[in-house]
């Protein structure tokens, strides 16, 4: 099946751009963004993503602001041209590679639509190639991220929300490869051990760079694999120096201590130290004041999770009470909170991604679903 892209020399293998080098069912390739005001009122993810060996594409936008979360959620039959990122009223249009792009949601029967505009405050930065093992759940993906503002505006509930470029700060993400999609496959034998995940990733601005680090690690806390940077910032997306910024500084590692919230899996308040390659260390605070549930995106979500099939074409919209989740369900772990951030006397904003099942002996979890 051939495509526009075909008329590009970007082939990795003999087939069409349209076939993937893998017959994996868990291929996948994603776009996903934040944002958020940098005092804290509200925050907004975005994401999309196509799974060609599923022939399904699904997407998400949601909002959390006065307590409440709004959802919208789409899915269609996968489109035979890579190039259409549309889902029904979703739609998101890359204006110039790897600077500038938009995403467009017209007004729909769930009452959330909005148009916001992607401004870049960084070039692109590359994450470390991950790949975990694991028999069930397992992860091989590429993964780079951009720091930006946003402009335009949400509507919600009969509500209109100015998206200030001035206030509102992001994060985008882009990843492909393999990881747990859709519907689940038949499980074979029994798992000998428990299974888990603990992911913090820590995207943060401030005024005269911005800066990043995330970590997988075991249950004893070892990292597993680790990502942080601190990035040049430029005041307009023409002066950012290319694709990839030869100014970047890959830091040697990090360390991170979180303090939970008794009864949940949630943070109270976090330290991470960055680590530069000449031995230097940087501790920031960070101090959470909004919670997002990334089921809101479908991560997780127990009807619009990634990769499901729900029809040729199928939109919905939810909203919920933030105070009236049990922060204990499986589909409430993942999230991400806007934090502040302290560096000395530099002050920051940024957000705190957090995902934590199973044992974690740093945390005190002993139990695949116990609470701090």
């Amino acid at each position: 099946m051939l495509s526009t892209m075909d008329d590009y020399p970007i082939h990795q293998t003999s087939e069409p751009l349209a076939h993937p080098a893998s017959s994996d069912r868990h291929v996948y390739d994603r776009y996903w963004f934040n944002g958020y005001q940098d005092d804290g009122a509200f925050y907004f993810g975005i994401g999309a993503a196509l799974y060609p060996n599923l022939e399904i594409m699904d997407c998400g936008l949601s909002l959390v602001i006065d307590g409440e979360q709004h959802a919208f959620h789409g899915s269609r039959r996968a489109p035979s041209e890579p190039t259409d990122l549309s889902v029904g009223p979703w739609n998101l249009e890359i204006q110039e590679p790897m600077k500038r792009l938009k995403v467009t949601l017209d007004d729909n029967e769930t009452g959330i639509a909005g148009e916001l505009q992607w401004i870049p405050r960084t070039a692109n930065i590359e994450e470390g190639h991950q790949l975990s093992r694991r028999r069930v759940g397992r992860m091989e993906a590429t993964r780079f991220n951009q720091f930006g503002h946003w402009e335009g505006e949400i509507r919600y509930d009969g509500k209109s929300l100015t998206i200030d470029p001035a206030r509102v700060y992001g994060t985008k993400d882009r990843s492909w490869g393999i990881r747990p999609v859709g519907d689940p496959a038949p499980p074979g034998a029994p798992a000998t051990k428990p299974g888990g995940i603990s992911f913090l990733w820590a995207p943060l601005h401030w005024e005269d760079r911005c800066t990043h680090m995330g970590v997988f690690e075991d249950p004893f806390g070892t990292p597993w694999h680790f990502d942080g940077m601190i990035c040049p910032v430029y005041g307009s997306p023409d002066e950012i120096p290319g694709t990839e910024d030869p100014d970047v500084e890959f830091l040697a590692s990090g360390e991170n201590r979180v303090k939970m919230i008794p009864g949940t899996r949630r943070a109270e308040s976090a330290e991470i130290t960055l680590v530069r390659n000449s031995g230097e260390r940087e501790e920031i605070q960070l101090d959470p004041v909004l919670c997002f549930r990334m089921k809101g995106i479908g991560y997780s979500h127990p009807e619009w999770g990634h990769g499901r099939w729900k029809g040729e074409l199928a939109i919905g919209g939810e909203k919920w009470k933030t105070a009236d989740l049990d922060e204990m369900a499986i589909e409430n772990l993942h999230i991400q909170q806007v934090v502040m951030a302290r560096s000395g006397n530099k002050r920051g904003v940024g957000v705190l991604e957090q995902i934590h099942i199973g044992p974690h002996a740093p945390y005190g979890f002993k139990e695949f679903l116990d609470p701090a």
